[in-house]
């Protein structure tokens, strides 16, 4: 990454916007207009995969296709919108799908059915065509079975017998071109977004989650690189083990990978998820990195994470490949780290995380104290998974007040923006905080609170929170701590 640069963190569906969710329509314009007038260069979003069950961004029906309900329904061609038009503080998942996906198919059939020139659509379609047409076939499929996992899908689809799915696909024809369109929707409008963000001089930071969901096309088509058995359930779930943080670790669930059976296909399916994530961003963030050297592996059925066991990631050769375009990639290195993440980081020279909300318990040895950085890296205030740096504050013991306000000194700033003044006057060549705590919102805006379900993601702004005070107050840090 570029040296002494700075953005903000905010997901695509926290944008304003009528229909309930933010999307790729004219306010994700005025926001990278914002970015510009601040003088900042990067604008970091969360996964735009397509969300399944609790809506979150690292949970997806594919790790290819993105979330439909992310596409401006103003834009498209044949639009005929019908959705109601009032702004919603956050975002009600079930009322925009329930609203937006008819919709959606409505148009693309029109799509397919005009005198429009096709030729860029079927051109997506050959480009696309490693994961594009089962990734369909599978929504097609979910659709069919009332919304059911993959797990409780009949026999012979589940186990992918040839007859059984000629049949189905016979059958969801119609259904699955459709599917099709609206990923050219979503693809098509958001090569145009992040064109016009980097003509303005704004990179985008995307984000890589290291599994995937159980439920997703990915498991259902490409099943010998995850450890499952012959009912396609898993044998061994991903987590993290007992920490400081949790007695009994965290038990996350997602399949994890056969690395073995990874090597036997020449690692075909996770070359082309970072070959396609390369091209959509400027930058990515692969979440969970170590597991790229050791990955916590619990038997399936356990209640808790504290029975899993460390196995051996992929081999060099693999990332020797796949980190080629290094000078892309930042490495979510947090939590306690092996001797064997911490060569793979330093090998590779890749950019670790820093978060300065975790920097004030420990005294002056704390890592993610701005004197103990290198320039390689991208501090951040908090991120998605931290509540604001408002509500963190509120939390602080006396003791972190006391350290926090000697190492700091005294500034006529709140503790948000104090942090982001820190964070942008360290050292790190990279500096990024949430809108919320460039806002000063509270933890009542805060966007995920991780192991737990619903009330998530929710979170949306309006441009009128945006006062003129925190524009200024942006810019003049960015200029004065040579972050232009």
């Amino acid at each position: 990454m570029e040296e002494r640069k700075s953005g903000i963190l905010l997901h695509i569906t926290s944008l304003p916007g009528k229909y309930g969710i933010g999307t790729f329509g004219e306010e994700a314009y005025k926001f990278i207009d914002f970015l510009f007038e601040t003088k900042q260069t990067y604008w970091q979003i969360l996964p735009l995969g397509h969300t399944s069950f609790g809506n979150s961004p690292y949970s997806s029906y594919s790790t290819f296709a993105g979330n439909p309900l992310l596409i401006d329904i103003d834009s498209l061609p044949f639009s005929e919108n019908t959705l109601q038009t009032s702004f919603q503080q956050k975002v009600d998942y079930e009322k925009v799908k329930k609203e937006k996906i008819p919709v959606l198919y409505k148009i693309a059939e029109k799509f397919l059915n005009s005198e429009i020139n096709k030729s860029f659509y079927d051109d997506f379609k050959k480009e696309h065509k490693f994961w594009l047409s089962d990734y369909a076939f599978f929504i097609a499929l979910k659709d069919l079975h009332d919304e059911k996992p993959l797990s409780s899908f009949p026999k012979d689809i589940r186990g992918r017998k040839d007859k059984t799915l000629q049949v189905y696909r016979k059958n969801l024809k119609q259904q699955i071109e459709q599917i099709q369109v609206i990923q050219f929707f979503f693809f098509e409008q958001w090569f145009k977004l992040k064109k016009y963000a980097n003509e303005k001089g704004v990179k985008i930071i995307g984000d890589i989650p290291f599994y995937v969901a159980g439920d997703s096309a990915d498991v259902w088509v490409n099943p010998d690189i995850f450890m499952l058995d012959d009912k396609h359930k898993s044998t061994k779930v991903a987590g993290v083990p007992p920490d400081y943080f949790s007695k009994t670790g965290q038990l996350w669930g997602n399949p994890v990978y056969d690395w073995n059976s990874c090597k036997e296909t020449k690692y075909k399916w996770w070359k082309e998820r970072i070959k396609i994530n390369l091209k959509m961003f400027d930058f990515v963030r692969i979440d969970h990195f170590r597991a790229f050297s050791e990955f916590w592996a619990i038997p399936f059925g356990n209640e808790t994470a504290e029975n899993g066991e460390w196995l051996a990631g992929p081999e060099d050769t693999f990332l020797d490949e796949i980190l080629q375009e290094k000078n892309k990639i930042i490495a979510e290195d947090l939590g306690e780290l092996s001797v064997g993440v911490e060569h793979i980081l330093k090998k590779y020279d890749l950019p670790g995380m820093k978060i300065l909300q975790f920097a004030f318990n420990s005294g002056a040895t704390n890592l993610f104290l701005p004197h103990n950085y290198t320039k390689n890296c991208v501090v951040y205030t908090g991120t998605h998974d931290n509540d604001t740096c408002i509500g963190v504050y509120e939390n602080f013991q006396d003791y972190e007040i006391k350290f926090f306000n000697d190492y700091c000194g005294s500034f006529d700033e709140n503790f948000a923006w104090l942090l982001i003044r820190v964070a942008w006057a360290s050292v790190a060549n990279t500096a990024i905080t949430p809108l919320q705590d460039l806002l000063k919102q509270g933890k009542e805006k805060r966007m995920n609170i991780p192991g737990t379900i619903g009330n998530n993601w929710e979170y949306r702004f309006e441009f009128i929170e945006i006062e003129e005070s925190h524009k200024i107050f942006l810019k003049k840090i960015t200029e004065i701590y040579g972050r232009c």
